[in-house]
């Protein structure tokens, strides 16, 4: 078995004394991998008293653990504040203290001019940084089993909606040239893009009917075999709903109308084939979202904090689902609803130097959370008047679209924080009170009123 390997010497002389109340101060740092781990501890001084490197076995990590409390370290820096080396570590009772690797990057230059990458390097600048910044760190708060568990159901699904929208486009691009007539044929809406003000015209491929169809007209050879009667003979089998509004002689013409692709050929077996394989793709995803579905709602619903989530407008179950999981129920990581914000990207960062003085959009948070957010806020503006109305100041104001829907999310923020940190779910009522109290009290209409 690989052994930890001390790169210091370190004797009982300079070991404190476990039954000393005033043993020296002491810091460590952890340059954590998924092989092994680089650990450097430092006195008062920043003199480095040991280093060490361990596998990342349990072996290792015990052996990692018991030295760091024979060294009686004040607290532990890292670059992650998950997995199984923070795992240990909070287990075995000590104070972590994360330092992300944006932050490492740009602390070696403190160090040293020439900014290399070393494992044993950062693990002495992380224990460094921990003894002469500790004032600005904040310790580490891990969420329960069950804000894990579901932070991992709903990221997941957030994976496979991608792999859904990707197997989606594929398909529709070998569509336009194999089986054109296919293409919008059953479903078009229009969704609102990204980026303010854009538009664009999607073809649903994904949805039941159109599955089907091209199950069993994966090609135009196969839809040239169509004709109104058996169209709508096959309709009626599809149990296809929108009849009254687009009849089979339409969707028919749609067909006839459209391309020829790959009528007949090698080349049409091979887009058959192509066209078969992205179609069950699409159906196995769909299947596997709808059972993380299943246990997203599940977990949601056995959460202690769930109710408080699944009370605000137009949450749904995925939606505030997202929300808990991306916010946590760690209440000591976001002490007020200002750090919530900052960390969610949803408030302003001012920049000033010299007579410049300007606040720009805040790029370094958790986009995750941010998402999240501004996804909530949009949604609530259709079911909710103040949301509505908030939204509309700010664009009168002269703000875009996104940044109108990012001060939104800002006011929705104080009332979440506040409901989440009293484990209260949300009041309509009650905000609506504060909301006229705030009025009548003529106050500046930038100031967003919470219920308190």
């Amino acid at each position: 078995m690989h052994q930890p390997t001390t790169t210091t010497t370190t004797t009982s002389a300079n070991l404190p004394d476990d039954t000393d109340p005033e043993a020296p101060t002491r810091w460590a740092g952890v340059d954590w991998s998924w092989s092994d781990q680089a650990v450097c501890v430092v006195d008062d001084t920043g003199a480095a008293v040991e280093r060490f490197t361990v596998p990342n076995t349990t072996t290792g990590l015990s052996t990692m653990v018991t030295t760091l409390h024979r060294h009686r370290v004040t607290g532990v820096a890292i670059e992650r504040g998950d997995g199984p080396v923070v795992a240990a570590l909070l287990a075995a009772g000590l104070t972590v203290f994360v330092i992300v690797a944006r932050q490492v990057s740009a602390l070696r230059t403190r160090y040293s001019t020439a900014g290399n990458k070393d494992d044993r390097f950062d693990a002495y600048l992380l224990a460094d940084v921990l003894r002469t910044d500790r004032r600005r760190l904040i310790p580490l708060t891990v969420d329960t089993d069950a804000t894990v568990g579901l932070r991992m159901l709903i990221r997941t699904r957030a994976d496979l909606v991608k792999a859904r929208v990707a197997a989606h486009n594929q398909l529709r691009a070998h569509l336009q040239l194999a089986h054109p007539g296919a293409v919008g044929l059953f479903h078009e809406a229009h969704l609102q893009l990204a980026h303010p003000g854009a538009v664009g015209l999607f073809h649903e491929l994904a949805g039941t009917v159109s599955l089907a169809f091209l199950e069993r007209f994966p090609t135009p050879r196969h839809a040239a075999w169509l004709s109104e009667k058996r169209l709508a003979t096959w309709l009626r089998s599809a149990r296809y709903t929108r009849s009254n509004t687009r009849t089979a002689a339409q969707l028919l013409d749609h067909l006839r109308q459209a391309p020829p692709g790959h009528p007949d050929g090698p080349a049409a077996d091979s887009a058959q084939v192509i066209t078969t394989q992205l179609v069950a793709l699409l159906r196995s995803l769909k299947e596997r979202i709808t059972i993380i579905e299943t246990h997203i709602e599940q977990a949601l619903d056995a959460h202690t904090d769930g109710a408080v989530f699944t009370s605000l407008p137009r949450s749904g179950r995925v939606r505030a689902a997202t929300l808990l999981a991306e916010i946590g129920d760690a209440r000591g990581r976001y002490p007020t609803d200002d750090a919530l914000a900052a960390a969610a990207g949803i408030s302003p960062s001012t920049r000033a130097s010299g007579r410049s003085h300007y606040v720009a959009f805040r790029r370094g948070c958790n986009y995750r959370l941010r998402q999240a957010l501004v996804d909530f806020a949009d949604g609530s503006r259709a079911g909710h008047p103040w949301a509505q109305n908030t939204y509309a100041r700010a664009r009168a104001r002269g703000h875009n679209h996104a940044h109108a829907i990012r001060i939104l999310a800002r006011a929705w923020l104080r009332i979440i924080w506040r409901c989440w940190t009293e484990n209260t779910p949300y009041d309509p009522d009650r905000h609506a009170a504060a909301v006229t109290a705030r009025d009548q009290r003529t106050t500046p209409a930038g100031d967003i009123a919470v219920a308190s």
